[in-house]
This record gives structure tokens, C-alpha cells and sequence, in this order.
């Protein structure tokens, strides 16, 4: 976990200084004049939850990178706290000695850095070595452990090579698995795939996701990059002029903007690659029920039937029972019109209006193996009209 409560960060000499000015609202330019200080970051307030992606994003200049530095003490905090949890429980890290915060980041936080930081006259796996040594591990408990991250990015053949002999995406790669051989609970990300190129970063980009399936790390991501921090983050925070503009889910950042600012930077999102059945879905709560069935249509004269589980569930319109089947990822070109279709909260919404076509009927949503909610025509059209089925 990571808390970040009412931080303020300023650059210069004296930069208490600057702080009257701040709250006295007044903006970047003025301060800079005024007393020749860059304020950075403003009251900026922001949880990341355990095992959450969230993505700091924002134009150059806006203070993602100054605040994600504040975490792991890169950047002095002029005034507020900053909170992680660490082997003592939940500390406010400026608030350590210096021998603590080394601990903390030893052993609770590491960091990818968008410039790759390797050294080039080390191996590959040398270079992911580097931190456990630091550590005091013996060198063939070492050995392994960097063999191990490398396999686990697709680079255990390289192990022995030297960084000049890697492509740029290779090398950013090493910097995942150092920052994942450190075993970290927590890892800051300070744009890691700005400097390759497209389909390098796509590639990456999945990576992460595939690697933050089975390590299900706190990850804090910086990107100036709206489809990437879309792709990639459970939440987001946008920031402008050091401020945190807005922080949510990539649904609501995309469908709910809180202000013109946000509303400009996901003007041109398509929300289809965006919103997921469970901002899609209407919950079983705003259906009718009538002895022990739920009212999906009135029109079509649709009810759900709710068993002891998804298999002994039905769909039945009129006297025709449809039989319920749990869609595995991947499974949109043979789909079965016989059976009714049920998929995890997280699916996207081009594949949920996928499933809707090709099978015919509405869609149903299952949370750990429960069904929760339904997407019919209806919740799509609210979404295509850019109004999601809680804000009717």
C-alpha cells in the first residue's frame, strides 16, 4: 500500500517559502516569479491499494514523476506525508532514519527507470544481480534468482550477454526482472516504455499485465500516454499544474470526466476499448422478480432463474429454457446460440457486444462465481451514448 496525504513538493533554496503562495492558489508561473521556486506538486492526495496498477498521467510538467520520486525518497517532500506499508506495519517514510528508509527500499520498493540504468560493463545477469548482492546474499542463491526473473520476461538465454548486445526493448526488460528480483511488494515505474517504439511498448505493456498476474504487485506508473495508462491501470490519476485532477477507474475517467481538463484528454477514446461489463452490467437489484425468476425483458418475455450455480442457472423466454455457459477469454468466433453466455466483471466491452451478437442473447456477468448483473441492448446503448448504467 501506498499514501500519498497532502503533498507538496518544491524545487530551490528555502522552498517553505513557496508555501503561503500555494495556498493562496496562486498559480506555477506566479510562484516561479515571485520567489524563483518550482512548485511541483500540489496537495496532492492518493491511496494505491495492494495489487493495484495505478497510473500517474498527465502532460510534461504536470508533477507525475515529482510525486511518484517522493515514494522512495528521490524527491524530498516539502510539506505532508507519505505512508507505506512496510515489515513494521504502515510508516510514514520521511519520517525514518536513513538507515530505515535504506531497509524500506532494500526490501519493500523498487523502481524501472525509463532510461533502462544498466551498466554496461556487467552481464545481463549480473545487472540483475546488482541489487540482491547489495542485499548480502550468498552468490549462487544470487545466480538463481536472477536466472529465474530473466526466464520468467523471455530473457534466460541472454543471461551472460552484455546490455550493448540487447534491442532497447530487450533492455527494458532486464530492468523489469531487476525490479521484480527484489521480491518488493511495491514498484515505481517512471515511464519505462516512453522511449521505444509502438508495437516494442505494446509488447511490454502486455508483459507487465502477464507478470502482474502471477506477482500481483503495487505497482505506481507514470505515462503521458492516455492509452497505455487505459490499458494498464486498475485506477488513474490525472494531474495538471502539480494537482491531481482526477482520480478513478479507466471507466469513469473515460464516461464521467470531472472537469473540462479530463474531458479534453479522453475526447477521442473510444469507450468500447475502455468499459467493462461491470461498469456495463445492470445489478440483478434493479430487475423485477416474480416467484423466484428475474425479469431480464418485459419485451421478450426474458427471466432468469438462479440456481445453487451458474451450470443450474437458465435463461427462459416463455417456455424455452436456455442453458447458461461460462465464456473462457479468447472464445468469440464459435460461439454457441443455444446457451447464454456468462463472463467475468472485467471483460472489455467490444467483447461483451461480440457475445451479444453472436450468440443472441443478453449477457450475463458472474463475480467468483456468482452471477451479479446483466448487459442487454439497453445497458449498450447507454454506453455508446456516454452515459454508463449507474449514472441514469
Amino acid at each position: 500500500m501506498i499514501e500519498f496525504k497532502n503533498v507538496d513538493v518544491v524545487f530551490g533554496k528555502q522552498p517553505e517559502r513557496a508555501l503561503p503562495l500555494m495556498d493562496n492558489g496562486e498559480s506555477l508561473q506566479e510562484i516561479q516569479e515571485k520567489t524563483g521556486l518550482t512548485a511541483a506538486v500540489r496537495n496532492a492526495s492518493l491511496k494505491v491499494g495492494k495489487g493495484e496498477i495505478c497510473v500517474l498521467m498527465g502532460l510534461s510538467g504536470s508533477g507525475k514523476s515529482s510525486l511518484l520520486r517522493t515514494a522512495n525518497g528521490l524527491n524530498p517532500v516539502t510539506r505532508g506525508d507519505v505512508f507505506l506499508e512496510t515489515d513494521q506495519g504502515i510508516q510514514n517514510f520521511h519520517e525514518l532514519s536513513e538507515d530505515q528508509r535504506r531497509h524500506v527500499r532494500m526490501n519493500r520498493i523498487s523502481m524501472v527507470f525509463q532510461k533502462f540504468a544498466l551498466m554496461p560493463w556487467l552481464t545481463v545477469a549480473e545487472n540483475v544481480a546488482f541489487g540482491l548482492e547489495q542485499k548480502g546474499l550468498d552468490k549462487s542463491t544470487v545466480r538463481t534468482k536472477a536466472i529465474e526473473q530473466l526466464t520468467l520476461v523471455g530473457l534466460g538465454e541472454w543471461a551472460d550477454k552484455k546490455p550493448s548486445e540487447l534491442s532497447g526493448g530487450m533492455q527494458q526488460r532486464v530492468g523489469l526482472a531487476r525490479a521484480f528480483a527484489m521480491e518488493t511488494d511495491i514498484i515505481l515505474m517512471d515511464e519505462p516504455f516512453s522511449a521505444l517504439d509502438p508495437l516494442i511498448r505494446s509488447d511490454l505493456q502486455d508483459e507487465l499485465l502477464r507478470l502482474q498476474k502471477q506477482l500481483n504487485k503495487t505497482v505506481l506508473f507514470v505515462s503521458h500516454d492516455l492509452d497505455e495508462a487505459l490499458k494498464l491501470g486498475n485506477h488513474i490519476a490525472i494531474m495538471k499544474d502539480g494537482a491531481i485532477v482526477q482520480h478513478d477507474t479507466p471507466e469513469n475517467i473515460v464516461m464521467n470526466p470531472a472537469d473540462d481538463y479530463v474531458e479534453a484528454f479522453v475526447a477521442h477514446t473510444n469507450p468500447i476499448d475502455v468499459v467493462n461489463a461491470q461498469a456495463l452490467m445492470r445489478r440483478f437489484d434493479d430487475f423485477r422478480e416474480k416467484q423466484g425468476e428475474i425479469c431480464l425483458s418485459e419485451r421478450d418475455d426474458c427471466w432468469l432463474y438462479q440456481g445453487d450455480s451458474i451450470n443450474n442457472s437458465a435463461i427462459r423466454y416463455g417456455d424455452t429454457k436456455v442453458p447458461l455457459e461460462v465464456w473462457r477469454d479468447g472464445d468469440t468466433d464459435d460461439v454457441n446460440k443455444k446457451r447464454a453466455l456468462v463472463v467475468p466483471l472485467e471483460t472489455r466491452m467490444h467483447t461483451v457486444m461480440a457475445l451479444r451478437y453472436q450468440s443472441g442473447h443478453g449477457v450475463l456477468v458472474e463475480q467468483d462465481g456468482k452471477l451479479v448483473g446483466h448487459v442487454g441492448d439497453r445497458e449498450i446503448y447507454h454506453a455508446m451514448l456516454g452515459k454508463l448504467i449507474g449514472d441514469k
